[in-house]
């Protein structure tokens, strides 16, 4: 890897790291070059500003969610297995998360407004490669006759990813997985009743 696209990586992996602690808005150029120990002129040749710089970390944090959510998917042979390893990754954000700070869609979506148009259609993004994962899941249990075939895929999937991101925040927020393992229980529940 040439210099500078170690750089640009460090710079990529050190920032993501601080917005989805410390928040987008809350983390300045001056702790990138604390953390990275590289200058603003550093940070500055290798992106357009602090929103670009934004962008891509929160692309790589997307990348590697998928990345590790698909995976896990792939490897899983049947539809309730799937969406187990769905539930225990999101389960596992307390224990053993990709990274700190919790869940960067979550992270991303709470914290933009109107104001941050790119960061918000970035954050919609991410939401939108979730939902049709899931749909893609649910599709492919109908199709595979694992599943009933008149449910309402939009439902569940609305359903499913509002559980995991709000059972994420609560137990994040009071240090507690309770309310993600209550969510997880459901929501096997939930796949079991719609299974064949």
């Amino acid at each position: 890897m040439r210099n500078s696209e170690a750089t640009r990586k460090i710079l990529i992996q050190e920032s993501a790291n601080l917005f989805n602690t410390q928040g987008y808005k809350a983390t300045s150029i001056s702790d990138i070059t604390r953390a990275t120990g590289y200058t603003k002129g550093a940070i500055y040749r290798h992106f357009e500003n602090k929103e670009d710089l934004e962008r891509q970390a929160l692309a790589s944090l997307s990348d590697l969610m998928f990345d590790r959510l698909g995976t896990l998917v792939r490897d899983a042979p049947t539809f309730q297995k799937k969406f187990d390893a769905v539930f225990s990754f999101f389960e596992n954000y307390m224990n053993a998360p990709l990274y700190e700070g919790g869940c960067p869609l979550l992270n991303a979506a709470v914290e933009t407004d109107d104001s941050d148009q790119v960061l918000r259609e970035q954050a919609c993004k991410m939401l939108q490669k979730l939902k049709q994962s899931l749909i893609k899941m649910f599709e492919n249990g109908i199709k595979n006759k694992q599943v009933h075939p008149d449910i309402d895929i939009q439902y569940y999937t609305n359903l499913f990813i509002s559980a995991l991101e709000g059972a994420v925040m609560i137990s994040k927020l009071e240090k507690d997985p309770s309310a993600i393992k209550h969510a997880v229980t459901h929501l096997r529940t939930q796949v079991d009743q719609i299974s064949l």
